[in-house]
């Protein structure tokens, strides 16, 4: 079993900071600072691209980088839980020949991803890959 900490102070309302083991981050409602979701849904990015990368290296695919953009859609009925997560990752700089791979990778780490295991408990999720020069 394994274990994650993580430390949040807060004050003036809603303007804190979450403390992790390599760094900090500011969150609250204002410029310069992330809320709730964007740290929901960042989690479940940086979780995604994680599986989906071990995945790619036991397979030995290489390529130039990744992009992976997340929007999410809450329900209006408290409490305001995640309806619909649309997911698009874009791969840039991998051969043709390995978009076949890298394209069950990615459906490989949504399966694995325990974000997006956990957040499919309550959202309808909507992942998609393509592939850029």
């Amino acid at each position: 079993m394994s274990t994650i900490e993580v430390g949040l102070s807060f004050k003036d309302g809603f303007n804190g900071v979450l403390e992790a083991k390599n760094t900090s981050i500011q969150v609250g409602g204002t410029e310069g600072t992330v809320a709730p979701y964007d740290m929901l849904l960042g989690a479940l990015g940086s979780c995604l691209y994680a599986t989906f990368l071990d995945i790619a290296v036991k397979k030995r695919i290489e390529y130039d980088r990744v992009e992976i953009k997340i929007k999410g859609e809450k329900r209006t009925e408290v409490p305001m839980t995640l309806k619909e997560v649309d997911i698009e990752a874009v791969v840039y700089g991998s051969k043709a020949e390995k978009e076949k791979g890298l394209t069950q990778a990615f459906q490989l780490a949504t399966r694995y991803c325990s974000v997006f295991q956990t957040v499919a408990k309550v959202a309808e999720m909507h992942p998609t890959i393509r592939f850029e020069a």
